[in-house]
């Protein structure tokens, strides 16, 4: 997607590299980075709390969320972000404030979804397998936890439900096909081809719908523009993530 992107900007003294690292390794690796010529990176799982904690400065997001997902060098420091929580409210592309909204799932995208939403209005509600993770994460970022899922106009599923195996999405979430009707507004994290099961039941309820890889393009063009000082080409980040999802 990176790639595509610094092509159809003709930068093409720039690459986009994988580099897997084990946690023991992670900080001193990243700390010599910028010698070797890195510009940033972006941060995954397990790393996000790693991220933030090397780094010398932070945006309020990030450290009102707790973690980063994307790491810039600049001026001998490390500047930490969270484009996972913009991303989101940019993919959505409508207002959000005074409605209800239920995100599903107290990790680290639980909590990046959450802050956003709160921070754009939003009446947010958490819910967690594990209710002691739902009530930290309010507790960190001033929403509500909730033991079984109320009714929302907009549902975000953070979890991991779906990743390996598409149809156990809807069966696995704690939701009803009627709750999702024309008006509301569906989002699943997780993206593939021709979407999860939730989406795919949210859509013939009639409801808007939003995937993960909206989510990954919007979050990757903001860590992009950050880099570069240059605006992201959408379209090629799209249609180059697409490609990867469908094989």
């Amino acid at each position: 997607m990176h790639n595509a992107a610094l092509a159809a900007l003709g930068l093409d003294g720039w690459r986009y590299l994988r580099l897997p690292l084990p946690p023991e390794l992670f900080a001193e690796t990243v700390r010599a980075l910028p010698a070797a010529g890195f510009r940033g990176v972006n941060v995954t799982i397990p790393h996000k709390h790693a991220a933030l904690a090397l780094a010398d400065a932070a945006t309020d997001a990030a450290r009102a969320i707790g973690a980063a997902n994307t790491l810039t060098f600049e001026h001998g420091a490390i500047h930490a972000e969270n484009t996972d929580a913009p991303g989101l409210l940019a993919a959505l592309g409508e207002p959000v404030a005074g409605r209800r909204a239920l995100v599903l799932g107290a990790g680290g995208a639980g909590r990046a979804a959450a802050w956003a939403l709160a921070s754009a209005g939003a009446d947010v509600a958490v819910w967690n397998r594990t209710p002691d993770r739902a009530r930290v994460l309010a507790e960190d970022l001033g929403v509500r936890a909730v033991t079984r899922p109320e009714s929302a106009e907009i549902l975000v599923n953070c979890t991991s439900v779906g990743l390996s195996d598409p149809d156990a999405t809807f069966k696995a979430l704690p939701v009803e096909a009627d709750e999702m009707r024309a008006g509301s507004l569906v989002v699943d994290m997780v993206y593939r081809a021709g979407g999860t099961r939730l989406l795919q039941v949210a859509r013939s309820q009639g409801a808007r719908v939003v995937d993960g890889l909206e989510i990954l393009v919007a979050q990757g063009a903001a860590s992009f523009e950050r880099w570069t000082g240059m605006e992201a080409p959408r379209e090629a980040m799209r249609e180059a993530a697409t490609t990867i999802a469908i094989t």
